[in-house]
């Protein structure tokens, strides 16, 4: 009896790429055939958090999403080192073989996180790590004139009061405009005279 030949683990995963390839191209295949096509200008614009884009792409981002990538880079990637290093601190078996994998897996790990604080701790000096905020801009000019001018100006017209809206009001302003109409701003001269030459031809 021939025995029948084992797959292997990269088999395995082969087997399971394939699947998922097919799978994949399976599915885009159904949605092209059920799927309404119908482009249309707004469909076809580039979607970015509900946020309509307007002008240009090239333009420089906002240096916060920077701050939050390095703080993401710094305490959060790390992790994936840190996985292998608990399976190796954490095998009975390995420190019961010889016990100083365990002083050496445990001097590793200070070691790293001693770099990643420090890395912290260079951008959080360098300021990398502030929110940034707007600053205050106090206007500045080369006259003249005293501060206490501007704040009783600004006194002034803050105490300016609305007249009331009333049926006297409005005979008044009634009246102005009637004796504007009555007598109009006598029309202006112009202030020269042009002079025409006569041609020496005739």
């Amino acid at each position: 009896m021939v025995e029948v030949p084992q797959i292997s683990e990269f088999g395995k995963i082969l087997i399971f790429l394939i699947t998922g390839f097919i799978f994949m191209g399976l599915m885009f295949f159904i949605n092209r055939l059920i799927a309404p096509h119908n482009p249309t200008p707004e469909k076809l614009t580039s979607y970015e958090c509900g946020e309509e884009p307007t002008g240009n792409a090239w333009l420089p981002f906002n240096s916060r999403f920077y701050v939050i990538a390095l703080v993401f880079l710094l305490f959060d990637v790390e992790m994936v080192f840190v996985f292998p290093w608990a399976t190796v601190f954490g095998n009975h078996q390995i420190i019961a073989a010889d016990a100083r994998w365990g002083w050496f897996s445990l001097a590793e790990m200070f070691i790293f996180l001693g770099i990643l604080i420090l890395g912290l701790v260079y951008v959080w000096v360098k300021g990398d790590l502030d929110w940034i905020k707007p600053k205050q801009a106090i206007p500045s000019s080369n006259t003249n004139i005293p501060d206490s001018l501007y704040d009783q100006l600004n006194i002034d017209q803050s105490s300016f009061k609305v007249r009331a809206f009333t049926a006297e009001t409005v005979q008044q302003e009634a009246v102005i405009a009637t004796s504007e109409r009555a007598f109009p701003a006598p029309i202006r001269k112009p202030m020269f005279k042009p002079t025409f030459k006569k041609s020496t031809d005739e």
